[in-house]
């Protein structure tokens, strides 16, 4: 891996330094974080500004409507965007770091004409309909069921922790199609419409307040079998590759967020006095080593994304481990240099705090990164 930056990755690093310069001034005030209409036109309405300037899905195949940009150019780009405090994907979360890759690597040309522009232009939001009330990390044993029924599958059960579901328009939705076969096989893997009749959502309130996550119940919802990504039977494997993106790349641009955040700790530390504790020294300095260490790992995770036809390895399994721990460390450390601002849930940081309590449980338990470390990377035996 060549860290070293050519001549046309200086100019594009430039180029859109220069164009963020003058598209960030002009975005409409950010709505509330309860406003989720609000906040899906806004974020709608900054992908579609990315779409306009040529920065949609940057690194995506071309063939698959983006750039085909090079991982250093991509890794260029969320350098910028998040130092110069460019909305995050938001609402965009997983059609544009999770469903739109994994239909871009599995999906037909009919399909990926037909799902992947609307999420680059900012016209359609996806949510994630994988974990269920008793199956979260263990996805193995979910029991929604899908039954051939002519052109259609016909869908009962429900999903938990269903990601901007109130406001999606399509679900990426695990359907167990085989219900006699191994746990880990007679899984598929559907694109489901979230207007279908027998689709009901509820919001879940979390720690923090927001109401990100859902609920949905599925009562006889008709899905087209032409929906179906990858064979029937074969969505374990296909999840393999939403997950890997998950875990591989989807948490870059939060690397780079949490390096600012860190630099915004120490000015603060300075500012109060409580620079003066060399045992508060110390854990920023650490912290900030651990964040330059994911960092390089995230480039190096992403290179190998490329020499892979766009698909992670299991070294992401690596950094989410690794990301969620000092995630939530940096926000224990953020704790004591506020002191009692930290406790007011008028402030950001007290909010940002709580979020990351959930970051070890998201993308797959550190548990279960821990045995996909073990097993898939140095091929320890499966415990009993």
């Amino acid at each position: 891996m060549d860290l070293t930056y050519t001549e046309e990755e200086r100019e594009f690093r430039a180029r859109l330094r220069s164009w963020l310069g003058k598209a960030l001034p002009e975005l409409p005030a950010k709505p509330s974080p309860d406003d989720w209409p609000g906040r899906r036109a806004y974020d709608l309405g900054w992908q579609r500004r990315l779409y306009e300037a040529g920065y949609a899905g940057l690194h995506w195949p071309v063939d698959a409507g983006g750039r085909g940009a090079t991982p250093t150019q991509h890794l260029i780009f969320l350098e910028e965007t998040e130092r110069a405090g460019a909305p995050y994907v938001g609402a965009n979360f997983v059609g544009l770091l999770h469903a739109g890759p994994t239909i871009a690597a599995e999906g037909t040309a009919e399909q990926r004409g037909r799902w992947l522009p609307p999420v680059l232009r900012g016209d359609e939001v996806w949510c994630q309909g994988f974990s269920e009330p008793d199956a979260g990390s263990d996805l193995a044993s979910l029991r929604t069921r899908a039954v051939r029924d002519g052109d259609d599958y016909v869908v009962t059960g429900s999903k938990i922790w269903t990601s901007h579901a109130e406001v999606a328009d399509w679900c990426e939705l695990l359907v167990r199609t085989d219900p006699q076969a191994p746990r880990h096989r007679g899984i598929s893997w559907l694109a489901m419409p979230m207007d279908a009749p027998g689709v009901t959502v509820r919001p879940l309130r979390t720690l923090a307040g927001s109401t990100e996550f859902a609920e949905v119940f599925l009562d006889e919802v008709r899905v087209p079998a032409a929906n179906r990504v990858g064979a029937e039977n074969d969505g374990w494997r296909v999840t393999m590759v939403t997950l890997s993106f998950e875990r591989g790349t989807a948490f870059v641009g939060e690397v780079v967020a949490c390096r600012r955040t860190l630099g915004e700790l120490a000015r603060t530390a300075k500012a109060n006095g409580r620079w003066d504790d060399p045992v508060l020294r110390r854990r920023l300095g650490r912290l900030y080593g651990e964040f330059g260490a994911l960092w390089r790992l995230t480039q190096w995770n992403v290179s190998e994304s490329e020499g892979s036809g766009g698909v992670p390895g299991t070294g992401g399994s690596v950094f989410k481990l690794a990301y969620s721990q000092a995630r939530q460390e940096l926000y224990d450390v953020a704790a004591e240099v506020l002191g009692a601002a930290s406790l007011s849930l008028e402030e950001e940081w007290t909010l940002d705090r709580l979020s990351s309590l959930s970051y070890t449980i998201a993308a797959g338990t550190s548990q279960i990164q821990q045995n996909i470390v073990a097993e898939r990377i140095l091929g320890l035996p499966k415990g009993r």
